[in-house]
């Protein structure tokens, strides 16, 4: 490969559609979904992509079934239980982005004791949306902007001036470059509320495939895909001026 994404979003679409198209439980379609995190996460590593961000749980997935709810609970405790072992071994870290505090004690406890043991990890950043909401980061940034002005009378005269740089580091991602790629499986076109700000000029590319049903030859399509496209930020390429 030539031109490697250094940052690789994807919206984890599908699980539930998955399990009913087969008769089962939307339970199911989520644990399937975790053997598809744990396949692309290892061929992220292989591939040499230094930031992978998945789009785990958002704000509004409260709003489904408790059962539900507690199953994708449930799959994240497993999924650091079963995968920290081997995390720790390829030298990924996990961070998270979103409101965490609002998951339950147990979840979060293991959610911060995973970021702890992989704090000093280095071939992947692991970056897992949680109880995540793009106008709810920007609101975020702007509320710790407003609460260092106020204690700051600096800063609050040079807010007017903030360049778009100046704001990223008050998101969840700060320090993380923007990303380069925007993978959506199940076929949906729209963002649905996630990294609003950072998506800005993202590559963009959907399958019709179903997260569970998403394999490393898929992710690899994808990259290819995107070694195709020409970035332009905005600009004019040369060869198509006139």
């Amino acid at each position: 490969m030539n031109k490697i994404p250094q940052h690789v979003a994807i919206i984890m679409d599908g699980n539930g559609r998955w399990a009913q198209w087969r008769g089962l439980p939307r339970a199911a379609g989520h644990r399937a979904g975790v053997q598809t995190v744990r396949e692309i996460v290892k061929a992220s590593i292989e591939i040499g992509i230094p930031v992978l961000t998945l789009y785990a749980f958002s704000q509004e997935n409260w709003k489904r079934p408790k059962e539900e709810v507690s199953v994708l609970m449930e799959l994240l405790d497993y999924f650091i239980d079963k995968e920290i072992k081997n995390l720790i071994k390829e030298d990924v870290s996990v961070r998270t982005i979103g409101r965490i505090e609002a998951l339950p004690p147990h979840t979060l406890a293991k959610l911060k004791q995973a970021i702890e043991a992989t704090r000093h990890n280095q071939k992947l950043i692991l970056n897992i949306a949680l109880n995540y909401g793009a106008r709810t980061e920007i609101l975020d940034a702007v509320a710790k902007i407003v609460e260092e002005a106020k204690a700051n009378p600096l800063l609050s005269q040079g807010v007017k001036s903030f360049t778009e740089e100046e704001f990223s580091n008050y998101l969840y991602t700060a320090g993380l470059p923007d990303p380069d790629l925007l993978i959506r499986t199940s076929g949906e076109m729209r963002l649905s509320n996630f990294l609003l700000w950072q998506l800005s000029y993202a590559e963009i590319y959907i399958t019709k495939k179903l997260w569970p049903d998403f394999k490393k030859s898929d992710f690899l399509k994808a990259i290819k895909e995107y070694e195709k496209r020409e970035r332009r930020f905005g600009d004019v390429h040369a060869r198509n001026a006139l």
